[in-house]
């Protein structure tokens, strides 16, 4: 029976990672497209370039532990990437789309940080130095980029939710209308 190492755990997971940052290079553009807000696209367009920087690291950090720098499907960002596709393909509209969107951003950051975490803490218990600083920058890039969504959620929503309550009371409004025409219309 063949032992399992640290190391081939490590090894393992970052080729899980590879495949992860890979699949966001081609999903990051279609979030961009779909957002209303120009500073929420520019943040998925800055993330891009980061997330194209991660494969390179993840490459090179493959390739300094004598590893072909190569993927391992990942399951878990399968489905949060199928899960956003699906919140893009809803009839959502401006800030409410937006609210969505990060909501969406936000599960594949958590999802990474977990990862990025993991891999980072093995590789300095391994004693790959290089490894575990690379992993680290990364890690701290997508806190970073998770506080970024956090923040700019606040303002979303606030614009999402006050619009729902511009349409509830228009629709108020409007029903107000036809009443107060039948109650003029009784009282003649």
């Amino acid at each position: 029976m063949k032992e399992n190492t640290l190391r081939e755990l490590l090894i393992d997971e970052l080729r899980d990672l590879y495949d992860a940052e890979n699949r966001l290079v081609k999903a990051i553009p279609k979030m961009a497209k779909a957002a209303e807000s120009d500073e929420l696209r520019s943040g998925f367009e800055l993330h891009l370039e980061q997330t194209k920087e991660h494969v390179e690291r993840l490459k090179q950090i493959l390739t300094s532990l004598d590893e072909k720098p190569t993927a391992k499907k990942c399951p878990g960002m399968v489905g949060i990437l199928q899960e956003g596709e699906e919140m893009m393909g809803e009839d959502y509209e401006g800030s409410v789309m937006d609210a969505a969107l990060i909501s969406a951003a936000q599960r594949v950051e958590h999802y990474e940080i977990a990862a990025y975490g993991c891999v980072h803490s093995w590789a300095k218990e391994l004693g790959e130095e290089n490894a575990a600083e690379l992993l680290e920058k990364t890690l701290n890039e997508e806190k970073e980029t998770d506080e970024k969504l956090t923040e700019l959620a606040e303002q979303i929503n606030a614009s999402a939710n006050s619009g729902a309550e511009e349409e509830a009371e228009t629709e108020e409004e409007d029903a107000e209308v036809p009443a107060r025409k039948r109650s003029r219309s009784a009282n003649a």
